[in-house]
């Protein structure tokens, strides 16, 4: 059994007594107070945006023991891997991969991009976690629309100035499931705070 932490408990109880109104579900209010715990940003209970049954297909993915592709370690190092452990599931970050970087040299093109290129398999059927690089978020967009790639469920929340926003916008307009947020916020911190929550949802652990 899991229990919480009396700090963690007390952020939380703080967390839910300050939310203003919103209109999201019960497991989408649970997966949006636990990025405001990891980020305290209010501002994320109007910023997710969840397709319409998101969680419920992350959590059919995870209890399917599926892969979770992130963009880079510290998304991937951020995901419990104990409650992982327990669905099976196993964490996949190629960004330091020799591979890739042959790849990079003869495409001329990010890392982020190609360790997502180099994972479509796995992200078929799987999970991608992206808090970090808008490239990977592209590339996964591209593998979406011209490669047929399906994946399970798509956290896209890439931070920054440069397509951050831009890519989160695209992802919106894909027929997969996803969880993002609007505009330039997110980060790695966010993206696994969102899969955390996906996984004690599935394995019904208090949060």
């Amino acid at each position: 059994m899991i229990t919480q932490h009396p700090i963690e408990k007390e952020s939380f109880r703080i967390i839910r007594a300050e939310l203003g109104e919103h209109n999201l579900s019960p497991d989408e209010l649970t997966v949006a107070v636990r990025v405001i715990h990891a980020s305290a940003d209010f501002d994320f209970l109007h910023l997710l945006r969840f397709s319409p049954g998101a969680v419920t297909a992350g959590i059919r993915a995870l209890q399917r023991g599926c892969a979770i592709v992130t963009d880079v370690r510290m998304v991937e190092v951020g995901i419990s891997q104990m409650l992982l452990d327990k669905l099976g599931g196993r964490k996949i970050c190629d960004i330091g991969n020799p591979v890739v970087a042959e790849m990079v040299r003869t495409a001329g093109t990010t890392r982020s991009t190609m360790a997502m290129r180099h994972n479509a398999d796995k992200i078929h059927g799987g999970i991608v976690a992206i808090g970090n690089a808008p490239t990977a978020l592209l590339e996964v967009i591209r593998l979406v629309r011209e490669e047929s790639v399906r994946p399970a469920l798509v956290v896209g929340v890439p931070v920054g100035f440069v397509n951050a926003a831009e890519s989160k916008a695209a992802l919106q307009t894909l027929d997969v499931p996803y969880i993002t947020v609007t505009g330039r916020k997110g980060g790695s911190t966010v993206a696994a705070a969102i899969m955390n929550a996906l996984l004690r949802l599935t394995l019904h652990i208090e949060q």
